[in-house]
């Protein structure tokens, strides 16, 4: 009998993991290049800052930032550039993170 239902487990826990595999290649596929990378998230004065960084030397990247209760705000960095970006005051929640879009 425990033979059985180990062998039954194996079975269930491999086929989750095969459908999980599946569907992150496919959601991948359809993403763009993951260029804006966080530095860093601060406060200067009565301001929140995020100093992002565009990873991508040849291309132009867009970037949303995401506040929970807010509207989120988005933007584009240059290519291969590092700049503070200011999005809310010291009483608005801190930035969950910073999502890349397609331009």
């Amino acid at each position: 009998m425990r033979k059985i239902m180990a062998i039954a487990l194996a079975a269930v826990a491999c086929s989750a993991s095969l459908t999980l595999t599946t569907a992150t290649d496919a959601a991948a596929a359809g993403r763009s290049p993951q260029c804006v990378k966080v530095r860093k998230y601060f406060n200067n004065g009565q301001q929140r800052y995020v100093r992002l960084a565009n990873l991508c030397t040849q291309r132009t990247s867009c970037f949303t930032i995401v506040i929970p209760h807010h509207r989120d705000p988005h933007g584009s960095l240059p290519k291969g550039a590092t700049k503070d970006v200011r999005y809310g005051t010291t009483s608005w929640p801190r930035a969950l993170y910073v999502k890349n879009t397609a331009c």
